[in-house]
């Protein structure tokens, strides 16, 4: 492929439960070579369901209804087993939302970054374990020639996610796709774990897919971003369209959430209401029933993807017109 053309193209998915269709409907985005991207929204907006069909991880009973998901030039949608085996862990890494869930408590730290070489690679397991080694000190992890023999109850949690990342980029993949990279860490250890994911991606040209609810995250991180809910991208922009010229009522609600430093006491934004249960979405913008600025004549009917200016799209018929401007945060 040249390298004008995107690393990973996800065009129309859709993910259906059998007695829900539409749980994720007509999903699509870019992720440019080293570039990075955020998935985000409200817990229970389709993120994490969206990364995981990449590789067609879905929990049992969710199907790919519908779509193409092209990697590198291949639509993943269309490989084998044996060929998806080949693609998960080698040039995609994946680094998953909880550590301890996701890590082999039977195995050292060492044995299972060294297990992707070995898969991939086919290198020989004292080699594969010397570059292990050589990983987790490149991710930071102090005295590494001894932690390569440990497991993980051994490490702390922001060591874990550590680790994670060290098992991602084993195989010297081309894109990363990190799930709330750092939950359930320290604001201390989120801003280390952060930095290290932004030097990996310099230094290794890597792209990243990062999802997360946290804004403050994606301004610190992320190039473009992509907002979802209740299973719909409402809009896709790039990191100063979104903060500074918002096109969805959606996106401008959520940065009007988050704290503002400079400015104590200033009482936070809160959207009402919640996100809707799968198959109970609303017939026009699911956003609809908690918006500000509904109008039913509108708002009612379902929203087209509506081209703002170049790359910046949203799903808001009234912002698409003109009718309707929303705020971000103000600049200075």
């Amino acid at each position: 492929m040249t390298g004008n053309s995107p690393l990973l193209s996800v065009e129309g998915l859709t993910i259906d439960l059998p007695a829900q269709p539409g749980l994720v409907q007509d999903v699509s985005f870019e992720v440019g070579r080293g570039r990075s991207l955020a998935l985000i929204g409200e817990s229970g907006c389709g993120k994490t369901l969206t990364s995981m069909a990449i590789l067609r991880l879905l929990p049992p009973g969710l199907t790919i209804a519908g779509g193409r998901i092209v990697f590198d030039g291949t639509d993943l949608l269309t490989c084998s087993p044996r060929e998806l085996r080949a693609v998960r862990g080698g040039p995609v890494g994946v680094v998953f939302q909880e550590p301890m869930s996701s890590l082999d408590p039977t195995m050292t730290v060492g044995d299972q970054i060294a297990e992707a070489r070995l898969l991939h690679l086919g290198e020989r397991r004292s080699v594969a374990l010397r570059r292990a080694e050589e990983l987790l000190d490149r991710v930071g992890i102090p005295n590494a020639a001894q932690r390569v023999r440990s497991y993980p109850h051994e490490l702390s949690g922001g060591m874990q996610q550590r680790v994670m990342i060290a098992a991602a980029i084993a195989c010297d993949p081309k894109l990363v796709i990190a799930d709330e990279p750092t939950t359930a860490l320290d604001v201390t250890i989120q801003a280390e774990i952060l930095g290290l994911l932004r030097d990996l991606q310099r230094d290794l040209d890597l792209a990243v897919l990062l999802v997360t609810h946290d804004l403050g995250v994606v301004a610190d991180f992320c190039d473009d971003v992509v907002v979802m809910y209740a299973g719909h991208v409402v809009e896709r922009a790039s990191i100063d369209e979104l903060f500074y010229s918002p096109g969805h009522p959606y996106s401008s609600a959520l940065l009007a959430s988050v704290p503002q430093s400079g400015s104590p006491r200033t009482r936070l934004a809160v959207i009402p209401g919640r996100v809707p249960p799968a198959g109970r979405f609303p017939a026009g913008c699911r956003f609809q029933p908690r918006c500000v600025h509904n109008r039913p004549e509108v708002c009612g009917r379902p929203q087209p993807d509506s081209v703002l200016a170049g790359a910046h799209r949203s799903r808001c018929g009234r912002v698409a017109s003109g009718a309707l401007t929303v705020e971000g945060v103000p600049r200075g």
